[in-house]
């Protein structure tokens, strides 16, 4: 992995933070528009970095729970990066943790996909790599799929294939039998003679 930043993305110059009435500030406020736009500048470009090294980078809060990480799965292409817009923002203004979050990127797709592709492989599943999530907390979930091969799903449709026509053939031979089992038990009502007692 390299820990090579671009150029254009450095150390950021913080304002003065902006005076409240008595609140704490949330965070550094922008003294001016044009240190709005330069942190504007500096995020897309440093979005195109990482996409440019990874793929699709999109800045959207997923949560840890499992509809929200199977939601976001299926989005995903395989190299999808999710980041949560606050770590972003940690990412573009500090390079340590750009460089801590892009190692742990970069972990996916050279250690998680080799190892889960061969894992797979050999018992018989194919792998499949959805991406990574950093979540709001900072944690990074690796989302993966996984399924049966070619192979497999061949086979089991054939063994399925032939339970059905087998049951088909079961269901034709009863209804034959019920058939012919009714036939011998019908009879004529003229062929009945009533005799009188008495």
């Amino acid at each position: 992995m390299s820990g090579t930043i671009l150029p254009s993305y450095g150390p950021r110059t913080f304002g003065v933070p902006a005076k409240t009435s008595g609140a704490k500030p949330t965070g550094i406020q922008s003294t001016s528009f044009g240190d709005m736009a330069a942190r504007a500048s500096k995020a897309d470009a440093y979005k195109k970095y990482l996409e440019k090294r990874f793929g699709p980078v999109t800045v959207q809060s997923v949560g840890k729970d499992r509809a929200s990480l199977e939601a976001a799965g299926k989005r995903m292409r395989g190299n999808d990066i999710v980041i949560a817009p606050n770590i972003f923002e940690e990412m573009v203004s500090d390079p340590q943790k750009a460089a801590c979050y892009e190692q742990k990127i970069s972990y996916f797709f050279t250690d998680v996909i080799p190892k889960g592709t061969a894992w797979a492989a050999s018992v018989g599943l194919t792998f499949e790599p959805c991406g990574v999530v950093i979540h709001e907390d900072g944690t990074v979930t690796y989302i993966c799929g996984g399924g049966d091969s070619p192979e497999r799903v061949a086979e089991v449709n054939r063994i399925n294939r032939e339970k059905a026509e087998k049951q088909a053939e079961q269901q034709r031979l009863y209804l034959e039998q019920t058939a012919a089992a009714l036939e011998r038990a019908t009879f004529n009502i003229r062929d009945l003679r009533f005799v009188r007692k008495g």
